[in-house]
């Protein structure tokens, strides 16, 4: 271990008691010894830099709020971090690869040491090769630990235990003990399964009725698609348990061969032959599709469509179809969640010329009612200017310091491609703010002659094929606010807008 430095140094300390039941020390008693050891090697410990995580696994550090924030401070320009004190390297992780990356990351790069008070290092090459030791043993105990955890979880899955949160219509009275029924809420999950197999209630129905009558889910909330879909596939309603359905990491699910379905000890809600029957009806109606990517299936009207009784808007739905193409239809929102009673189904074929004919009305009729949105004044563009393009700046130093982290080994690929797509959209936003600015905008026409203009060349959009439904939909929403649809009168009322800068003195 390096000997302390006369200068004083700033230390923040990680504290970390893991999940499992290893014996260790706790949090306070690791604060307290890690205070002792600062203070003895003349470091001071503001308490902002104090980081605790209570029963939280060190196996992934995106799973570690705690030690992201202190990755964060270490980071930031400010460096205000020269150390970071542990009580044991395997506090910091339990993962070597994610170890060498972060730590290496931190002396290289921010300069800050990370040391370990209760395994200490001699200086030049043995002392690393020490470090990746300890590093090595701490993972293998992670791995070993958590195949342990799961060969015996999977035991207990095999002999029929249960081992999950109970669904809606158990509850476990104590600790490890069978779950029993609730019987108010089991007469709910009787009905979900009698209105869906017997009276042929779609899920969206039975959602709403059961939220006109004041149910709740086993979370204490109302009922939507994602809620009856699990209950109706829950082989645990039958009598049975199921296990390894998912992946921990990522909540995929597996492949239905992989999953472990044996009688449960518990007592069943429902018979074997009305959760078959549930079966046969989902996989039918609702087998999954391979999405196509939402710039490919967004339709031009998504995000105008509003429904006249709750506001909300009409989602877009695509059918894809073998020998003929895709077909679109719209519903508003909260109808599908169940929270609207207004059913506002309607085919895109229907609804596009009715939106059509009305900007063709007004082109024809040469008036039209809008009103005016205030952009900023150019007097004050210039200091505007400046700071958007400083924003722009900005942008690109987040885009160096993602690409940097993904290089680096500290993000996924994932979260990379996440992180760029998101500062992407915000250059756009930034770029297309710049443009308004910099353009000189001509005080020859009225705003009347300006608004029947744009709507004629939106039109001109709508009608050509030469356009992308994305690139109408942008189009449109340049003047169109939002479109009231009245299916009982196969009616629409467009409210358009025009933007204009404030006049100046």
């Amino acid at each position: 271990m390096k000997q302390p430095q006369t200068s004083v140094k700033t230390a923040a300390l990680y504290i970390r008691v893991s999940t499992d039941k290893q014996e260790e020390l706790s949090p306070d008693s690791q604060k307290r010894l890690l205070l002792d050891y600062a203070k003895s090697h003349d470091m001071i410990v503001p308490a902002q830099y104090i980081y605790m995580e209570n029963g939280i696994s060190g196996r992934k550090a995106d799973k570690r709020p705690k030690f992201q924030q202190m990755i964060a401070a270490a980071k930031s320009d400010e460096h205000p971090i020269d150390v970071i004190l542990l009580w044991k390297f395997s506090r910091f992780a339990r993962n070597q690869e994610e170890s060498i990356v972060y730590k290496s990351m931190l002396r290289n790069k921010c300069h800050v040491d990370v040391v370990s008070i209760s395994e200490p290092l001699i200086d030049g090459p043995f002392g690393g090769l020490i470090e990746r030791i300890i590093e090595w043993m701490d993972e293998f105990y992670s791995i070993r630990l958590s195949g342990d955890v799961t060969r015996g979880m999977t035991e207990n899955a095999l002999r029929g235990a249960y081992q999950c949160r109970p669904p809606l219509g158990y509850r476990i009275p104590y600790h490890k003990a069978t779950p029993e029924i609730v019987p108010e809420e089991a007469e709910t999950v009787r009905m979900i399964f009698d209105l869906y197999v017997n009276a042929q209630m779609s899920i969206f129905a039975i959602s709403k009725h059961l939220n006109s009558l004041g149910l709740k889910t086993s979370r204490g909330k109302p009922f939507e698609k994602r809620s009856l879909e699990y209950i109706l596939q829950n082989p645990g309603y039958a009598g049975d348990i199921r296990w390894n359905r998912t992946v921990n990491e990522t909540n995929e699910i597996r492949d239905p061969s992989e999953w472990i379905i044996r009688p449960g000890h518990h007592p069943a809600i429902i018979s074997k032959d009305l959760f078959l029957q549930a079966q046969a009806r989902y996989y039918s109606e609702y087998k999954r599709r391979n999405a196509k990517p939402a710039e490919v299936t967004k339709h031009w009207l998504s995000g105008l469509l509003k429904c006249p009784a709750c506001g909300r808007s009409l989602s877009s739905c695509v059918m894809h179809r073998k020998t003929l193409p895709d077909t679109f239809s719209f519903q508003c929102y909260g109808y599908l969640k169940g929270k609207c009673s207004h059913d506002c189904y309607v085919r895109a074929e229907d609804i596009e010329p009715n939106v059509i004919r009305a900007l063709e009305d007004v082109v024809r009729r040469g008036t039209v009612s809008y009103t005016v949105k205030k952009v900023q004044s150019k007097k004050s563009n210039g200091n505007d200017l400046e700071k958007l393009k400083k924003s722009l700046e900005r942008i690109a130093q987040k885009e160096a310091r993602a690409k940097e982290a993904y290089m680096d080994g500290i993000d996924t690929k994932e979260e990379y491609r996440e992180i760029r797509s998101r500062l992407r959209q915000e250059r756009q936003v930034l770029e297309e703010a710049i443009a308004k600015l910099e353009q000189s905008e001509p005080e020859e026409a009225s705003d009347d002659s300006k608004m029947l203009e744009n709507i004629t060349n939106i039109l001109d959009i709508v009608h050509s094929p030469n356009f992308t439904m994305q690139e109408k939909n942008i189009a449109l929403k340049s003047v169109v606010d939002q479109i009231t649809y009245y299916k009982d009168r196969n009616h629409i009322d467009v409210d358009y807008y025009l933007t204009k800068a404030p006049e100046t003195a």
